[in-house]
């Protein structure tokens, strides 16, 4: 029996795992990085336990150093989580070599079906040898074979760009993963992304817990997650299931693990199986009512799986909040998250918490947050609403994107795909501040301010206050009068510091206010307030490059230096940032009159790395 138990792993799968620990009684060990030492994972474990001498960024692919922690903790098993070392069959080899239980599937199933093209192999499928493809081929996707997330993914439309496809990935995929091997399949446009969940035990049962539909990507990485997946044909779905069954089986599989596909024209084609626990498990759990992590650890300790799986109820739907910014090609954001809570009905995992730093070493999501009800309707519905309302102060987010998704005719309808993004990514970031927030913020910032200073016996001109939202500038007017402040076109009914309620044509509205130096945060707005005369050397020079986002640079296109000629969209800079690969690209054909940027800089967002003087 399983007593202290160590997540080789952060975050929000961290605290997730301990939080079904504490049910079943176990102890807790965390693990953490220099730059995690005060992370949540680590304040609600039992115990934590630095892992030194490794970069932020490596350090929990250093599973000698995690073995280490366990048997220096007391721990007498390891769950690795999801990501990191969570299929990598020589950690799950370390782990029992030294006398822990693997919670996780043997190594011999990992090693079969981590690298996708052995898993496609398998399966009687084979990958396109990258030397052999063809125009008639295209478009076709590179993909790493170890590993997932959407790292290490290229999709190629035209036969020129393969050769710096091939090289991005395998970059990134080394990066991310250790392993630079990528391979190339067909890329399927428009398919639904479908998968199975299953769970094994050591006694020959085998059970298909339902499908999930992930269509909503992002970079090749989920969004917004449901299951069950909606409209498939019983056919099809049985299809599925005897499908997720036979790569189960094939592999002597133990555990929780995750089938995927792609359906399109009513047609299922295996793409991998994971064999390690899906960050979008909650929605299953919701549905059937089971506890995954229970029932892994359960499995770990030989137990059997009743002959008999539950039967599914209801439907379930996950948003992923993400630190980043959907209309700026999702770049990754960091800051200080100042507060975070969601109204409840919800369920929230996550690993972050008011006051938290969000850093640029990890993965942006914040969390997930999960709806459940009768049906399909009423989950969307709930999930959007609960979103809505979601006080999240910091940071840039997809927050407002997920919002949009979810009461999107395609999704509502249930006729999404993967190439959702691309068809609407353009309207669903459309900025939509509240037009009265502005006015909102300046009326609280003005509360409390001398009113016999500030009114006076003839008119007067009004306070301005100027505020950016959105890469907007926008204005605010007001006036303190001898009962109070005013406003035009409004009545003001309250102004404090915190909150302002104004009357908008005989309707009261609300506005709570929060403030964190130049941020204000009014309801679901951020704004930044900007000074009343802008700073002159805050300007660049025509075609300045800068960092869109904190990282570090690691690569430089070859040949690149002063005088260089530069044709516009051709890649110049290559940014690290939270684990993915960021192309700066020039902006204009011209020439490169100076590069501050060198391999290994760590830059900070804004930061010049290059400018390109037009011809």
């Amino acid at each position: 029996m399983i007593s202290t138990l160590l997540v080789a792993n952060r975050g929000e799968i961290a605290c997730r795992i301990f939080r079904t620990c504490a049910d079943l009684g176990i102890r807790t060990v965390a693990i953490h990085s220099d730059a995690d030492e005060g992370a949540l994972h680590t304040r609600v474990a039992d115990t934590a336990v630095r892992l030194p001498g490794a970069a932020p960024a490596e350090t929990y692919l250093r599973g000698d150093l995690i073995v280490k922690a366990a048997l220096a903790a007391g721990a007498d098993a390891v769950h690795p989580g999801y990501g990191f070392l969570s299929e990598n069959a020589d950690f799950a080899r370390a782990v029992r070599d030294a006398g822990l239980v693997w919670i996780g599937p043997p190594p011999e199933a990992i090693e079969a079906m981590a690298s996708k093209t052995r898993a496609k192999e398998l399966m009687g499928l084979a990958p396109l040898d990258a030397e052999d493809v063809t125009a008639a081929d295209l478009p076709v996707l590179v993909k790493a074979a170890a590993g997932g997330g959407g790292r290490g993914m290229r999709v190629v439309r035209d036969l020129a760009e393969l050769p710096g496809a091939l090289e991005d990935a395998r970059a990134e995929a080394a990066s991310a993963f250790g392993d630079g091997e990528v391979f190339v399949e067909p890329y399927l446009e428009n398919g639904r992304h479908v998968e199975v969940q299953v769970l094994a035990d050591t006694h020959g049962t085998v059970w298909t817990l339902g499908t999930r539909d992930c269509s909503l990507q992002r970079r090749h990485q989920k969004v917004i997650e449901e299951a069950p997946a909606p409209g498939l044909p019983p056919a099809l779905t049985e299809q599925l299931y005897a499908l997720a069954e036979r790569a189960t089986r094939a592999v002597s599989y133990e555990g929780a693990g995750t089938v995927e596909f792609l359906v399109a024209d009513g047609r299922a084609h295996f793409l991998e199986m994971n064999t390690r626990l899906q960050v979008e498990h909650p929605v299953t759990e919701e549905v059937f009512g089971v506890d995954l992590v229970a029932e892994q650890i359960r499995v770990a300790e030989g137990h059997a799986l009743p002959a008999e799986q539950p039967a599914p109820r209801g439907h379930a739907v996950e948003a992923r909040l993400y630190a980043e910014d959907p209309a700026r090609g999702w770049a990754p954001q960091t800051g200080t998250l100042h507060r975070f809570t969601v109204p409840d009905g919800v369920r929230l995992d996550t690993g972050c918490a008011d006051g938290d730093t969000i850093g640029v070493h990890y993965d942006p999501m914040l969390a997930k947050v999960t709806a459940y009800a009768p049906t399909r309707t009423e989950a969307v519905r709930r999930l959007a609403g609960a979103l809505e309302r979601t006080a999240l102060h910091g940071p840039v987010t997809n927050r407002d994107l997920l919002v949009r998704s979810l009461r999107h005719p395609e999704f509502t309808e249930a006729r999404m795909d993967t190439g959702f993004y691309d068809r609407h990514l353009t309207a669903l970031t459309e900025p939509a501040p509240d037009p009265y927030a502005p006015l909102a913020a300046a009326l609280a910032d003005a509360h409390g301010r001398s009113r016999f200073g500030g009114w006076r016996n003839v008119p007067s001109g009004p306070q301005v206050k100027r505020y950016e939202t959105a890469g907007e500038e926008h204005e605010a007017a007001y006036r303190h009068t001898r009962t109070g402040l005013a406003a035009d076109g409004v009545r003001v009914v309250h102004a404090g510091p915190d909150l302002v309620v104004l009357e908008v044509d005989g309707v009261q509205r609300k506005f709570e206010i929060a403030r964190y130096g130049d941020q204000v945060h009014v309801n679901a707005t951020a704004l930044t307030a900007l000074p009343r005369f802008p700073d002159p050397t805050a300007e660049h020079a025509p075609g300045s490059l800068l960092a869109p986002m904190p990282g570090t640079v690691v690569r430089l296109a070859e040949g690149l230096s002063e005088g260089t000629e530069v044709k516009a969209g051709q890649p110049l800079i290559w940014l690290e940032a939270m684990k993915m690969e960021h192309r700066i690209t020039a902006p204009t054909d011209g020439t490169l009159t100076a590069l501050p940027a060198a391999v290994g800089r760590q830059v900070e967002m804004g930061t010049l790395l290059a400018v390109v003087e037009s011809k």
